[in-house]
């Protein structure tokens, strides 16, 4: 018998409304970064976007480079939507993205329409689907008039080829702009997806998480766990078989884990423990403690992990003590 999915799946997950749009998402969502790329175990990715749907993950997020190999993760996700998890497919939300580097030669990168364009039509290729629901732009591309790039995502959902479109990476300032242009073009532009974390707090800092609010923009966080610092893995040293023990990530090294930020990981698992989390638990916790943020994207190599993370939705609040004393640890 196939996979049919749990049918108490939407009883525990809490969902947030994306800005004011008529879309709602998950407070945690999977993303297909890491461990779904050619050199992974496929019957892996299958149990867990399995567990993920079972649990209330009804959003998705990939990459036109995710891999490795890029391109590897959107294939390897576009068998599993087309063999266990076909009959569920408009119950997902599925995401891709198009802007850093992808193909040689001049065409293969950026923001331009023909780029975006190429990417999405490879993209709907490899995944085996009419349609994305969410396509972004993945950076800000300076080379490119801002202008072509909003005007090739508007075109983007006229086609039929996206529902909603995104904006990842991008500044406060570039967001508004960004904004503006879609706004006239009826192109409906719903969420940005940044990085965000207790330990990188740059959309604080760059007017991103503020000019969201002010536009009822959505925010999709990716690395809520800074690369997977804030969990128990390193609380004790660099295990064994570890990305950061094999020293070959341009993400996650060696010289990350310094004796100083060791001693802050092991004073916020403190906080957690009090508040009877994981630490993990914890940083997401402290990511959607706003509304302004509509989802955090968790990544997993095992389906264990998918299963602590959305645990999240019954976790208690903060009290201005606790956010005072994760703030005061972080910046010591």
């Amino acid at each position: 018998m196939g996979y049919v999915a749990n049918e108490n799946r939407y009883k525990k997950m809490k969902y947030r409304r994306v800005g004011k749009s008529g879309l709602v998402l998950p407070v945690v969502s999977l993303g297909l970064w890491h461990n779904f790329g050619s050199v992974d175990n496929y019957d892996n990715m299958v149990k867990m976007v399995e567990a993920a749907f079972d649990a209330g993950i009804t959003h998705f997020d990939l990459a036109n480079n995710y891999g490795p190999v890029a391109g590897s993760a959107e294939k390897n996700f576009g068998k599993i939507i087309n063999g266990p998890l076909k009959a569920y497919r408009d119950e997902l939300i599925i995401s891709t993205k198009a802007g850093f580097y992808m193909w040689e030669g001049p065409y293969g990168d950026g923001g331009s329409r023909k780029y975006l364009i190429a990417s999405i039509n490879q993209s709907l290729k490899r995944l085996g689907l009419d349609y994305v629901d969410i396509f972004y732009h993945h950076r800000m591309d300076f080379d490119t008039p801002i202008e072509e790039t909003m005007q090739a995502l508007a075109s983007i959902v006229a086609s039929g080829k996206a529902l909603y479109v995104g904006l990842s990476n991008y500044d406060g300032e570039n967001l508004e702009k960004a904004c503006k242009i879609l706004d006239q073009l009826n192109c409906p532009f719903i969420i940005n997806q940044n990085k965000y974390s207790i330990f990188d707090r740059t959309i604080e800092e760059n007017g991103l998480k503020e000019t969201s609010a002010k536009l009822n923009k959505g925010i999709m966080v990716f690395s809520p766990l800074a690369q997977g610092l804030l969990t128990n893995r390193y609380l004790h040293g660099i295990p064994k078989d570890s990305r950061m023990a094999k020293d070959t990530s341009v993400f996650l090294n060696k010289k990350d884990l310094s004796e100083d930020v060791r001693r802050k990981i092991l004073a916020l698992n403190d906080i957690a423990i009090a508040r009877d989390q994981t630490l993990a638990q914890m940083a997401l916790s402290w990511v959607l403690k706003d509304q302004e943020i509509t989802s955090v994207l968790i990544g997993a190599s095992k389906v264990e992990q998918i299963l602590e993370n959305v645990e999240i939705v019954n976790a208690s609040e903060f009290s201005q003590g606790e956010l005072a004393r994760i703030n005061e640890i972080v910046n010591s």
